[in-house]
């Protein structure tokens, strides 16, 4: 990541709205701004390789879901934040990854410039690819400030995506079970 692009950049955006960069309350901002850029855009550096490792030794065969994960991420076409919460459920062929690695997962993924979309199907797509289950399912319930805060100015309107794979795709009670399941208990 390039600190130094990011600060000229914001600096140039401070100019351009009429500020005065070198006002005491703003003077740091570029600075400020760039090291969050460091924190919330971290899955930019992270191999996706490294994530979902299987527990060695466990083996299960039954739906495992992890659901109301909270999480930010930034939409990539304004750069404004979109907040929510996602469910992630998978049915092992056997292999296992620690619950926490699902929500690691999602954490890097939503690190990055993003469109809610791809971050539900990258998410199903890597829980399939790396640790071969029968089926994986995600869905995400997120607002986007974007719409929010700017243009059609409508905060509290949620935007719901699913990805659905492998066994989820082709039998629909299953689908049904892991919708139930993210009821209960609410």
């Amino acid at each position: 990541m390039d600190i130094e692009k990011i600060k000229k950049g914001v600096q140039l955006i401070l100019e351009g709205i009429g500020e005065d960069p070198e006002r005491p309350g703003i003077k740091k901002t570029p600075e400020r701004v760039a090291k969050m850029c460091q924190e919330i855009f971290a899955g930019m550096k992270v191999p996706e390789e490294d994530l979902l490792k299987p527990i060695e030794g466990e083996s299960h065969d039954e739906m495992v879901l992890l659901k109301d994960i909270p999480f930010y991420s930034v939409c990539e076409h304004h750069l404004l934040p979109f907040i929510g919460r996602a469910h992630i459920a998978y049915i092992p062929e056997g292999t296992i990854v620690g619950l926490s690695e699902l929500a690691k997962a999602l954490e890097y993924l939503a690190k990055r410039p993003q469109v809610q979309e791809r971050l539900t199907a990258q998410l199903a797509d890597m829980i399939m690819g790396t640790i071969k289950p029968k089926g994986a399912m995600v869905i995400i319930d997120a607002e986007h400030l974007c719409m929010s805060m700017r243009g059609i100015k409508k905060p509290g309107s949620r935007t719901v995506t699913s990805a659905v794979r492998g066994i989820f795709r082709s039998k629909a009670t299953t689908r049904e079970e892991m919708l139930a399941l993210i009821k209960y208990g609410k």
